[in-house]
């Protein structure tokens, strides 16, 4: 078991007051088997109006107005989570059972291509690359171990909005562009699979007590008689280092911060996640 303390910030500071900003935030991680969040705020300033939901995929969310004339935006996440070791997955189904009519039915949306992870020629003899696994686990974790051999992690080389392929010719990225290489490929081998938005604590052998800045990170769930874990970026299982928030079917569907604002004013957002090992 595990538990953090994680607290995630966001600044906006605009060269100009902007009129008004309308915006949704998705820093609240979820309870499910093998995480539970005992406690989660989030500080917005300035503020005029707020209204949580969870959406299509389950993800919670709070979407809020700040009206008055603002130049600084800030919002603060504090999330209290507790992680524990989930039971070995059942055995692989095989590559027959991804063509039960069920499954794909159920699965339609983790199958169909996104911009994000159309696959072009690239990834397509990627896939192809792996299509003699004896099973479509062993497959996804050969695509892993591919990936990160032939992608160098890279900040700045592949804009917000790149997309998996573009990546994958360039050879450098992050987090986000290794999970839409990975899903581009699992989804051009019928494999259905999904894009995952959380946190990692960046020291694996933490002790109680111990502080560190991380980030947000992204990594991959595919389906072989569970929903499974995979990490294109690091080697190693995804174990309790890792603390879930949103998922969807690409990046589009669980950016953590993302609006529109009234203005001129213009900003980059300033983003720190602080981790506390708790136990």
């Amino acid at each position: 078991m595990r538990r953090y303390r994680i607290v995630h910030t966001t600044v906006m500071d605009y060269d100009q007051a902007v009129r008004a900003s309308h915006n949704e935030v998705r820093m609240s991680p979820l309870n499910e088997p093998g995480q539970s969040t005992l406690e989660n705020r989030i500080r917005i300033r300035p503020i005029t109006w707020s209204h949580v939901y969870r959406d299509h995929w389950g993800t919670h969310v709070t979407a809020m107005e700040s009206l008055a004339p603002h130049q600084r935006l800030e919002i603060e996440a504090t999330s209290t989570v507790e992680r524990t070791s989930q039971p070995e997955p059942p055995a692989t189904a095989g590559w027959d059972a991804l063509h039960d009519p069920g499954l794909v039915d159920r699965s339609s949306e983790w199958l169909m291509d996104s911009t994000r992870t159309r696959p072009g020629e690239g990834l397509i003899a990627l896939a192809e690359s792996v299509r003699d696994a004896p099973s479509p686990r062993e497959a996804a974790a050969w695509l892993a171990e591919t990936i990160r051999t032939t992608m160098t992690y890279e900040r700045g080389a592949t804009g917000v909005a790149a997309r998996g392929e573009e990546a994958w010719a360039l050879g450098n990225g992050v987090c986000q562009d290794f999970a839409h290489i990975a899903i581009g490929a699992l989804r051009y081998l019928d494999i259905p699979a999904r894009y995952v938005s959380g946190y990692l604590d960046p020291s694996a052998e933490s002790n109680v007590g111990d502080v560190s800045e991380g980030e947000s990170h992204a990594w991959v769930e595919y389906w072989d008689n569970a929903w499974l874990p995979l990490d294109p970026t690091n080697v190693g299982a995804v174990g309790l280092a890792y603390v879930v928030v949103a998922r969807g079917r690409d990046y589009e569907d669980v950016p953590p911060f993302k609006g529109v604002y009234s203005g001129r004013g213009v900003a980059e957002p300033e983003v720190t996640v602080r981790f506390t090992r708790l136990a």
